[in-house]
């Protein structure tokens, strides 16, 4: 839908798509041209996509939210999911990697509902459940969240943790329009680790060693070397991150677009190419280049065919090459090596050239990269689809069959260069002495992995009929689908899915949805379930009572309630409702001979009721539009009660095997989502202002739990998962101890041999004068926030633009000791937080005591090192020009915009350390966080 507009003598076009809209303004007297803004507006008309389906917005019944891609951050991503977080109400997105071609995120639909399993949403692009991290942004029309069970019962056992609907783009019957995006830029780290100089490291480990009660490990000859640097190869002082992590790398992005046709045929076509460069520094061996990066290359076309008046099909093809590079010994370990390895551990070089090591540390991170080869992983996916839509007016007006028919494939090669490398330990008279065995340059040996194949067919009929003010749509499909890979065995499910919808008089709507569905995983006669739900919604702004709010100019109510499955639940094997054996397995003697003869042994015990998890899902919300349409508001309430969720069967020990977990686990999920967007033309001047916010809260219900368990031990009550790396059950801290008087006074803490001043105290909660596993008390802290937002502001002066996108969480907690108490043996445990640790002239310091032995007290599960999680992140600024109209018009190009744009650019949160919540482990123990600066054009012609 369009509305036009003229305010003080400027004309505005709104293209309205689904709460924000692109608007278009022409304004005559400062000679500039048409040209684009993100704004907000309402649009009760416009098209929402659903499963096999497309409604207008009025008609949508359930808690559905709708982003069009149009509006996302047009920055080079390796990941499209990174660019979602904050826009959608209910949508909870983390980033957990980082590193070129493995931009990982996690996303999660309203709050965690399972303990058992994933709790990740279900993906469907264009229907079909694909992967679509790697797609390039262009190829996306709209991502829509269905969370509620009348948008996921059509889905059956598969839906209960909602689903993301992602509907690429098609071409309209137009002439062919080109356009083409281009970025390039920098990626920098947002954070990085600074390492202890050889002199700092050397002094706090003689003082670690003298708290163990042990004498210095470093003469004052060789601090002293260290600090005045005397002998760069007797007394190294290296700074691995800043030699081998450069402050930032190459990134960008083309994209190519052709859409256009007739009324017979439509067409839209997409190709790109993404380039991202490694962080790696001294990577460029003679022969082979070892930095990590990652190219992709994507290629789209969707085409719709008016075969005859009464069929028309569409042919869709999608495809995409990645390719991923790393260091031959892999990124993982040559971060390691450059983040633990301390400062004097060896000289990068000896005098004669050869790569320094030694004993303890045999890892040289310029061996790593110059010397070890690197590795290659191509990835190929091609994906294809048909769906034919025949009408059947012939026989019964409105009615229509359609199929729908999938075939994707997907394929890895890995290929690389092969090398090892020896390292040289210099003496303290300047002999060396070799660690490892060199061999020459040869070649990886090439495999072929994850070669995939799936198949998937929707057959049925659809019904659209008007009656007067009645309005009748009805959907039914028939679906199977199968997936082949040659390691396992295949995975199989089928089902029926159907929909009624009826609406009076655009005021009053209700909807009727139910599947009956199955997977192969469960036991014949138990592999099928029903998953009904029902909606309705009230346009109540249509009502007498309403008709003259001038305030109000769209209202409606709605509600739902049903019934939704997951059935990934996190068991491993196939088949886990039989008995199953693993051949010669073991074997036993029999007999006067000692051969023994091999065997068979029973594997995990089955569980022949084993059966998916079921969501009972209520949903009550509103929409509005107010004051002119300048504000847009949306807001839902939901309950959901999740039931057969897998729990750990309590089973006597005497049984001697392990059994498959049992269906006997319940959650509760509660919670409010909103959203409001406010748009507003002042002269020249188009603001736009929007947030959203959602509070979910879970609670486990029934789970089995160990006999014998205290109260406050028990996850009954609690939330759902705790911290990563850590366990809900913690001990409860008070504070440092600052004399041995105070550990004489103080109940007995059995979690170390000795206790010293600087060692953490604990609580005794039992009150029995004894700290031990008894002190463990079960706690809420969890790593997933209860609460998160997002914003956007918007504005436009004539031919400039400007937009910025934040987002933040709530209620989130992290741990920090994984960092504070980073290192090994080797290492002592000495980091950069190491000079923060409590010594008698620093009582007050923030961590305890340094300590190589004995360090079970201080490294003990406990609140002591938990943190805040929350923050608030300025996501992207973007700032953009179009140039006018008369300079367009004689380069013969529609139109041209420049701008720049930030992503990742910087966050506020309550740690008081230089870390990022969101990934506190980004640049100290793994690749760091990215900050994304780039400059594009987007061209039209």
């Amino acid at each position: 839908m369009k509305i036009n507009k003229t305010i003080r003598g400027l004309m505005v076009t709104l293209a309205v798509l689904s709460g924000r809209a692109m608007a278009q303004d022409t304004v005559p007297a400062a000679g500039t041209a048409t040209d684009t803004v993100q704004v907000t507006v309402a649009d009760t008309d416009d098209k929402v996509f659903i499963p096999f389906g497309v409604r207008k917005n009025r008609e949508i019944n359930g808690s559905v939210s709708t982003l069009k891609a149009n509006v996302l951050p047009q920055i080079p991503a390796s990941s499209l999911t990174n660019l979602f977080a904050g826009q959608l109400p209910g949508l909870n997105v983390w980033q957990t990697g980082t590193q070129p071609g493995r931009d990982e995120t996690t996303i999660v639909i309203r709050n965690r509902t399972s303990f058992a399993g994933a709790n990740v949403p279900l993906v469907l692009v264009d229907g079909v459940a694909r992967d679509f991290s790697d797609m390039d942004l262009s190829e996306i029309e709209s991502i829509t969240a269905l969370k509620d069970a009348a948008s996921l019962a059509w889905y059956g056992n598969r839906a209960a943790n909602g689903v993301l609907l992602i509907t690429t783009r098609r071409g309209i019957a137009d002439k062919t329009r080109f356009s083409y995006d281009m970025q390039m830029g920098a990626q920098q780290p947002t954070r990085l680790m600074k390492p202890l100089d050889s002199y700092n490291f050397a002094n706090l480990y003689n003082q670690a060693l003298k708290n163990d009660g042990f004498g210095p490990l470093y003469t004052q000859e060789q601090l002293d070397g260290y600090r005045n640097g005397t002998d760069a190869y007797k007394y190294p002082n290296n700074n691995f991150v800043n030699e081998f992590l450069k402050s930032s790398a190459f990134v960008q992005r083309h994209v190519l677009t052709a859409s256009g046709g007739s009324k017979a045929v439509r067409y839209f076509t997409n190709l790109s190419f993404f380039d991202q460069r490694g962080l790696y520094d001294h990577a460029d061996a003679p022969m082979f280049n070892s930095n990590v990066g990652y190219r992709r290359y994507n290629l789209r076309t969707n085409l719709d065919i008016q075969v005859t008046p009464l069929l028309s099909v569409q042919l869709d093809m999608g495809g995409r090459i990645e390719d991923r590079r790393e260091p031959g010994g892999t990124s993982a370990t040559f971060l390691s090596t450059i983040f633990n390895t301390p400062a004097n551990a060896f000289p990068l070089l000896n005098e004669n050239g050869s790569y320094g090591g030694s004993n303890l540390f045999r890892a040289n991170p310029l061996a790593q990269l110059r010397a070890q080869g690197n590795r290659s992983e191509v990835t190929r996916v091609l994906l294809g689809t048909l769906n034919a839509t025949h009408q059947l007016d012939f026989w019964l007006p409105g009615l229509s069959a359609n199929v729908f028919y999938t075939f994707d494939i997907s394929g890895r090669y890995l290929s690389g260069r092969s090398q090892e490398y020896e390292v040289y330990e210099r003496g303290a008279s300047g002999t060396l002495t070799r660690f490892g065995t060199s061999t020459p340059l040869g070649y990886l040996a090439a495999t072929f992995a994850d070669n995939v194949r799936t198949n998937e067919l929707w057959t049925g009929f659809d019904y659209d009929r008007t009656f007067g003010r009645h309005d009748l749509k009805a959907t039914v499909r028939y679906q199977q689908a199968v997936t082949f890979n040659p390691t396992r065995l295949q995975d199989k499910r089928q089902g029926f899915s159907g929909r009624i919808s009826y609406g009076f008089n655009n005021r009053y709507y209700a909807d009727v949805v139910a599947s009956y569905t199955g997977a192969d995983n469960y036991m014949p006669g138990k592999q099928f379930g029903f998953f009904p739900a029902v909606a309705a919604g009230w346009v109540i702004s249509e009502e007498s009572f309403l008709k003259n709010a001038k305030s109000i100019n769209y209202l409606k109510l709605r509600a739902s309630y049903g019934k939704a499955g997951n059935n990934a639940t996190g068991e491993a094997g196939k088949f886990p409702y039989a008995y199953l054996f693993s051949p010669a397995n073991g074997s036993y003697a029999f007999g006067t001979s000692f051969a023994a003869q091999a065997g068979a042994s029973e594997n995990i015990l089955p569980n022949p009721d084993i059966t998916w998890e079921s969501a009972y899902k209520t949903d009550i919300g509103l929409d509005a539009t107010l004051f002119k349409n300048t504000v847009t508001l949306y807001a839902n309430y939901f309950n959901e009660l999740r039931k057969n969720i897998l729990t750990a069967p309590i089973n006597p020990s005497i049984l001697g095997l392990t059994t498959y977990r049992i269906n006997d686990g319940e959650t509760r999920l509660r919670g409010f989502e909103g959203s409001i967007d406010f748009t507003r033309t002042f002269g020249e001047v188009t603001l736009s202002l929007g947030g959203n916010y959602t509070f979910a809260k879970n609670k486990i219900l029934r789970i089995n739990e160990s006999a014998g368990l205290l109260d406050y031990q028990k996850q009954a009550g609690h939330n759902i998962a705790g911290v990563t790396d850590y366990g809900k059950l913690m001990l409860i801290s008070d504070g440092i101890f600052q004399s041995q008087a105070e550990i004489d006074q103080s109940p007995v803490q059995r979690f170390a041999g000795k206790l010293q001043p600087g060692d953490i105290k604990y609580r005794d909660v039992n009150g029995d004068k004894v700290i031990d596993n008894y002190d463990r008390v079960m706690t809420d802290f969890n790593d997933t926030p209860n609460a998160y937002y997002g914003f956007h502001i918007g504005a436009r002066y004539r031919a400039f633009d400007f937009n910025v996108i934040g987002q933040g969480v709530t209620g989130r907690t992290i741990q920090v000791r994984s960092l504070v108490m980073a290192g090994s043996n080797n290492t002592g445990y000495i980091n950069q937080f190491s000079p923060q640790a409590r010594t008698q002239d620093n009582p007050a310091a923030p961590y305890p005591r340094l300590g190589i032995s004995d360090r079970g007290n201080n490294t003990a599960d406990s609140d002591f090192w938990l943190r805040s999680g929350d923050y608030l992140r300025v996501k992207s600024v973007e700032l953009g020009y179009t140039i006018p109209q008369g300079i367009t018009d004689k380069l013969r190009i529609r139109s041209l915009r420049v701008y720049a744009n930030g992503f990742n650019l910087f966050n506020f949160n309550k740690t008081h350390m230089d870390i990022d919540p969101e990934m506190p482990f980004a640049g100290y123990n793994a690749y760091p966080y990215l900050r994304t600066i780039t400059a594009g054009i987007n061209l039209k012609f």
